[in-house]
């Protein structure tokens, strides 16, 4: 589904991303783990084509969105649902407003049409009635999970997610997992989790990648990945400082 292949960028001279290569397998859970600071937002800007790489290539079913236009870009970026770290929900609209955005953005639905699709993504994360809410009325959990049904509401075939568990407490981030796990088995789409929550990433990931000083230092399925004998790998999974 995804082909990143020896992708390199730069700010002001500062090397982020290193020759980053990275297949990631259509209809799984692909999780980018890394400590902080280690470029994983930057690797997910260029997946959906925020970012253009200095040298290397993205593919994205086949397709480079970097030879596309901004018009061809943004039909194209449909493809993709975005969870962000803080969920970036609208604070002056309804949590309704807030998951029809795209809707009304990119369809010609009606409003009766939106109304019953909203409550239907809603329903699908567990909140069911929540439409009039603010956001400033709901918790961490549930705002994360708003925006995760604004994510969905185009149908995406990729949802990228920013560190979905960060700052959330040990109940609530595991109730997350299981809605990454649910999402996947009902929509059967292709996930990208960038995180450097060790449990949450062996809860869900169909695959691990360990990002480190710009590059993809090992790949593996969950099992193989716990026992690497890349040393930066094991002194991260014990969590020792470096």
């Amino acid at each position: 589904m995804i082909q990143i292949s020896s992708l390199y960028k730069s700010f002001h001279d500062q090397p982020v991303l290193n020759g980053v290569t990275l297949e990631v397998p259509q209809g799984g859970i692909t999780v980018i783990l890394g400590a902080s600071g280690q470029g994983k937002t930057v690797l997910l800007k260029h997946i959906i084509g925020h970012l253009r790489p200095d040298r290397g290539k993205v593919l994205v079913d086949g397709v480079d969105i970097n030879l596309l236009n901004e018009r061809e870009k943004n039909e194209f970026r449909k493809r993709f649902g975005m969870l962000y770290q803080g969920a970036a929900l609208f604070d002056s609209m309804t949590v309704g407003e807030n998951v029809a955005f795209p809707l009304r953005e990119h369809t010609k639905l009606s409003e009766r049409e939106m109304t019953l699709k909203v409550g239907g993504f809603l329903e699908m994360v567990g909140l069911n009635g929540i439409e009039a809410k603010m956001p400033s009325e709901l918790s961490g959990g549930m705002r994360k999970r708003v925006g995760l049904a604004r994510a969905i509401a185009l149908q995406p075939k990729i949802i990228l997610y920013d560190e979905p568990t960060t700052g959330l407490d040990p109940i609530t981030t595991t109730q997350i997992n299981r809605l990454v796990l649910e999402m996947q088995k009902k929509l059967r789409i292709t996930s990208v989790i960038i995180s450097h929550d060790i449990e949450s990433t062996f809860a869900v990931a169909d695959q691990v990648a360990m990002l480190h000083e710009g590059k993809i230092i090992e790949v593996a399925p969950p099992e193989l990945f716990r026992s690497s004998r890349h040393p930066f790998v094991k002194q991260f999974l014990a969590k020792e400082p470096v």
